[in-house]
């Protein structure tokens, strides 16, 4: 036996040492071969090794200078694949391939002026260049013209009318513009020409998801991992089309095969804990998502989820609530040390909501005394004590800042600041769940409830208490209308690993006819945050001010808005007569008949909460009484609201990428 065994282990040495040591022998020809053979299989990570020993043999080898640009763009590090690309450039003088391949990488990071410039020079000295004309085509997605895109596919499409790669991208431009027909009718030419293709099946059912055809989208998905079993992406797409269709076991058990693949696959992780919170295992998915947010701590997405389960589904002392609330009161020290007020702010609550009775609500209340609240101030003191926060500095303040705002503007007309300061405005906040997902699944409705939280803080709109995911728009119009909403707002969201895009379509509830369109692009580091944040400030700058007369003594009134919501010395109001205004059929707006003004306010004193002014009727009789609101008195040829302009398609941006 030990005679055998050694036999065996000499032919295997006799066979491993020599083909090691030609391996090593060989010069760059042979490992730019093997990184060619690596490309063809999509390994990107061993291409680009095999390229770079082949360089440290051949330094000035162009090809494989070249081809590492490639690797280091198909794994989507940019600013790497950008100096070599450049270095591959200065090696092959006049090569436009490597000219095209700057200008796409240019246009992944961002710098669409550069990029512009190289497409321009390509094109100038070879008119069809096919790379070219799909760089000018992707400049133009970047740059938020869409519909220039399209010409340029379709007359290259005219000129090559064979090309997956053509027929694909001008399919996915159409789908992203609605014009689902169009999309459908190359998809389909691609799919008679390229039958075999397990692109072409993934891109179908990309398609087919994004106008809501399930079963079509799982059917093509399913072929496309027919033909390449291990394709990832198209299991990905098919774990959130079963998600989706309702399938949540089926999803789950996707995702654990993408799991297996790859154990720092967060957006897995994230699909399987949403799967479970979907099929009611609360405690299964606030763990599953705890393991996704330690695989990827910055994914908004995945926090917010764990967030939400954990306020709805534990008990406010729950440990778990205050470990990661902490994350969220670490995060806003850091901003308050460098003075972003409104990032601290915002971290401070989504920390208290999580864990309220945490003392550093103190924190939170010292940045609210410094931006000028001490009403706000003293009540977030007073809440602590009631909690038995409470130290010796703490009820020192209170004393303090009490007798401080004693001959404040609300103490001298009696009323509670917090208790009478109500939102005037009732907007429902809804995903529909025709909307394709293609990196995060159920991303609008993830962003629905992020814009919901923010929109807690707003002092004159109310978010309504209603289901987010609604099936489809009819079923949200329904629900807003019979809920009392003045408005709904239609939450969807585009993304890639790097970009997102939310766009929020506002709608009358009474009516169901379109309001308002605000879109939000941002890029980097916490961008759900910053878009949801936009997307909030367009809708609070497009309602009207309202407010409510409190309070009247003579000519003097009270009203329920002060500093904090715009109000100033010398702004004057219109007083309509309680219950008559109405809301626009159509756009936003109030309307009022002229003989509902029954006076006007001018604003005096705007306290921090409140604010009281001069009363004038109007007309002989005084018909002006306490509960009749206030509107802001507009302005002769006031201009109309601008539409936010529709920011480029990142998920469109990403899955054209991925075609090169």
């Amino acid at each position: 036996m030990r005679r055998a065994v050694k036999y065996v282990l000499c032919v295997l040495c006799l066979w491993v040492i020599p083909e090691n040591l030609a391996a090593q022998s060989q010069g760059p020809a042979y490992w730019y071969g093997k990184g060619l053979d690596s490309m063809i299989a999509e390994d990107w990570y061993t291409a680009a090794e095999s390229f770079i020993e082949c360089l440290r043999l051949s330094p000035a080898h162009a090809e494989a200078t070249a081809a590492l640009a490639e690797c280091y763009y198909d794994l989507g590090e940019f600013d790497e694949a950008l100096l070599w690309v450049r270095k591959a450039r200065a090696l092959a003088r006049g090569s436009m391939q490597m000219a095209n391949l700057e200008a796409f990488t240019l246009i992944a990071l961002g710098k669409l002026d550069d990029a512009s410039k190289v497409v321009n020079d390509v094109l100038s000295r070879e008119p069809y260049n096919k790379e070219a004309l799909f760089a000018a085509a992707e400049l133009d997605i970047a740059q938020g013209r869409a519909g220039d895109a399209v010409i340029r596919y379709r007359e290259a499409v005219r000129r090559f009318p064979d090309d997956r790669r053509l027929l694909i991208s001008l399919a996915l431009v159409l789908g992203s513009l609605g014009d689902v027909q169009g999309a459908r009718s190359y998809i389909d030419r691609a799919l008679l020409q390229h039958p075999d293709d397990y692109r072409v099946h993934y891109y179908a059912s990309y398609l087919a998801s994004q106008g809501n055809r399930i079963a079509d989208a799982v059917y093509y998905a399913e072929q496309a991992l027919y033909y390449r079993p291990g394709y990832t992406p198209a299991r990905s797409l098919l774990a959130s089309l079963r998600y989706r269709g309702g399938q949540y076991e089926e999803a789950a058990r996707l995702a654990d095969e993408l799991i297996a693949g790859n154990r720092d696959n967060a957006q897995a992780w994230y699909l399987k804990g949403m799967a479970y919170s979907r099929l009611g295992r609360n405690a299964d998915a606030i763990s599953i998502l705890s393991t996704a947010a330690v695989v990827d701590p910055n994914d908004e997405f995945i926090r917010s989820a764990l967030e939400e389960l954990l306020i709805s589904n534990t008990r406010v002392e729950d440990p778990r609530r205050g470990n990661w609330a902490s994350w969220h009161f670490g995060r806003a020290r850091d901003f308050r040390s460098r003075n972003l007020v409104e990032q601290a702010l915002f971290e401070y609550r989504r920390g208290l909501r999580l864990n309220p009775y945490a003392s550093d609500r103190r924190e939170y209340a010292d940045l609210l005394r410094i931006q000028g609240y001490p009403a706000r101030f003293l009540e977030e003191l007073r809440f602590m004590q009631d909690l038995g926060l409470g130290d010796k500095n703490l009820n020192d303040a209170v004393e303090s800042y009490n007798a401080l705002l004693g001959n404040a503007l609300f103490r001298r007309w009696g009323v509670d600041p917090v208790a009478v300061s109500k939102p005037h405005w009732q907007v429902a906040v809804f995903s529909v769940a025709g909307q394709s997902a293609f990196f995060h699944a159920d991303a609008g409705a993830a962003g629905a409830a992020y814009i919901k939280d923010l929109l807690v803080h707003e002092r004159n709109i109310a978010p309504m208490d209603l289901e987010l995911r609604q099936p489809s728009f009819s079923a949200a119009f329904r629900t807003a209308r019979e809920g009392g909403a003045d408005y709904f707002l239609i939450l969807s969201v585009l993304e890639n690993d790097r970009d997102i895009s939310v766009k929020g379509e506002l709608f009358v509830a009474r009516t169901g006819a379109s309001a308002a369109v605000f879109n939000a692009y941002r890029t980097g580091g916490d961008r759900l945050r910053y878009a949801g944040r936009n997307i909030v400030d367009q809708l609070a700058g497009a309602l009207p001010f309202r407010a409510e007369l409190l309070s009247r003594r003579q000519a003097q009134g009270l009203i329920d808005k002060g500093r904090a919501d715009g109000v100033g010395n010398g702004a004057v109001y219109h007083v309509v007569r309680k219950g008559s205004a109405g809301i626009l059929n159509e756009g936003i707006g109030v309307v009022y008949a002229p003989d509902d003004i029954v006076g006007t306010m001018t604003i005096e004193s705007a306290d921090e909460e409140v604010s009281a002014g001069t009363l004038a009727r109007n007309g002989f009789f005084d018909r002006i009484a306490e509960g009749d609101e206030l509107f802001l008195v507009p302005e002769e040829k006031e201009d109309p609201l601008p539409e936010s302009p529709a920011p480029a398609d990142p998920e469109l941006r990403a899955l054209l990428r991925t075609l090169r």
